[in-house]
């Protein structure tokens, strides 16, 4: 099995605008390589808001160099940005958007779901680019949650390919370098060995219950775990309590990460030339609704 090398967990909570109240479980700027080409998650673990008809969330920013993954637990988030990319994000829908050359955006509450009121969840995970690529064409994918493979687990749970390949099963999400994401539930007093590629970066992110990771480490909620590049290729787990669970893999790109901000780029001098572009309009602006 694939050796732990780190376990984290972050209690404390922030918000983001007015509209996300977040924990980040895990940042580059912390754990640099080791998570490469993953570089920040941060959980809006089930929150309730209040029926309103104000506007809650993100207004318009930029991002380059990377992309943002939003996978909807509960709520709905509208989207809008500068490449003409948006939609409405519904429970068990997955926004997978491309930042690339540079875009601006923003993200609030959708309208019926302000007005209605409601938990929210949701997980945000920042997905590095690879040099070449970190100037592409900005693009959206909008990922509907009746597309996104769905295994079953003996009847003890479920695992959805977002992106990559698991059992057999292909997820929607295009990708610029070999990642999985996938999207696990977990009844409690069942076990499953998950296989990974022996060449990836490893995490499993516990978001709700309790898990004990490789028959020895127990991992509470809002944690997540590390494991060794070290050519194994599984990672037992089992839900000592109704578990809510992630597990990303990827092939580390083995680049120079340098980011300030909404931009992540290989060198200080991008950095310099993302805030000049931006400050500048190259960015471009989000269309105005009629």
């Amino acid at each position: 099995m694939k050796r732990i090398i780190g376990v984290y967990r972050n209690q404390h909570m922030h918000w983001v605008g007015d509209g996300f109240p977040v924990k980040n479980l895990f940042s580059y700027d912390r754990l640099g390589q080791a998570i490469s080409p993953f570089l920040l998650l941060d959980y809006a673990a089930p929150y309730h808001f209040e029926p309103t008809t104000a506007q809650h969330g993100v207004g318009s920013h930029p991002h380059r160099g990377f992309e943002t993954v939003t996978v909807a637990y509960q709520g709905e988030v509208e989207h809008k940005d500068s490449s003409g990319g948006g939609g409405v994000i519904r429970s068990g829908d997955v926004q997978w958007m491309t930042a690339g050359a540079g875009l601006v955006h923003e993200e609030f509450h959708a309208k019926k779901f302000a007005e209605q009121g409601g938990f929210f969840e949701m997980v945000q995970l920042w997905v590095n680019l690879p040099a070449a690529d970190k100037m592409t064409q900005p693009k959206y994918q909008a990922i509907e949650s009746q597309d996104i493979p769905k295994i079953d687990l003996d009847g003890t749970g479920h695992i959805r390919v977002i992106a990559g390949s698991y059992h057999d099963q292909t997820g929607p999400a295009s990708t610029f370098s070999p990642i999985n994401v996938w999207d696990g539930e977990l009844q409690v007093g069942h076990r499953h060995t998950i296989h990974v590629p022996v060449d990836h970066n490893a995490l499993v992110v516990v978001l709700k219950g309790e898990m004990l990771l490789n028959d020895s480490q127990k991992v509470q909620d809002h944690s997540i775990v590390m494991f060794a590049n070290d050519g194994e290729a599984e990672i037992s787990i089992e839900a000592t309590q109704d578990a809510k669970f992630l597990v990303l893999t990827g092939k580390p790109l083995n680049e120079p990460i340098q980011g300030y901000g909404p931009f992540v780029m290989n060198t200080k001098d991008e950095i310099i030339q993302a805030f000049n572009d931006f400050n500048s309009g190259k960015f471009g602006e989000i269309p105005v609704s009629a």
